[in-house]
């Protein structure tokens, strides 16, 4: 076990960590930022390349829009190519396929 010490920051520094560290402990937090920023500076940007399972905020945002998007078109074309086929869906069918469809168009816009 590693030898354990105390830092005494300001308390609006210990709020800015709680708010983003999410599952990490604050050590671990702070490890995790240490360790990108002397990355970057050894790495001269190329950070990616020796840490390709690290994803940004940003670009998970980014995948979770497209997922988005990309489960709306399937719903929009399965259900209009159920139509098109002159295949009238069970109403229940349809206002479940409606509601997450929906749902979909408003989580995008959140």
């Amino acid at each position: 076990m590693s030898e354990k010490r105390m830092l005494v920051v300001d308390a609006d520094l210990v709020r800015k960590i709680d708010e983003n560290r999410g599952e990490l402990s604050r050590s671990e937090f702070i490890d995790l930022l240490i360790e990108g920023q002397l990355l970057e500076k050894s790495d001269n940007g190329k950070q990616r390349a020796q840490h390709e399972d690290v994803v940004t905020r940003e670009e998970f945002v980014q995948f979770q829009e497209g997922a988005k998007e990309l489960l709306r078109s399937f719903l929009d074309f399965f259900i209009n190519y159920g139509l098109e086929l002159g295949r009238e869906p069970k109403d229940e069918e349809f206002d479940q396929l409606s509601r997450k469809l929906r749902n979909l168009a408003h989580s995008h816009h959140d």
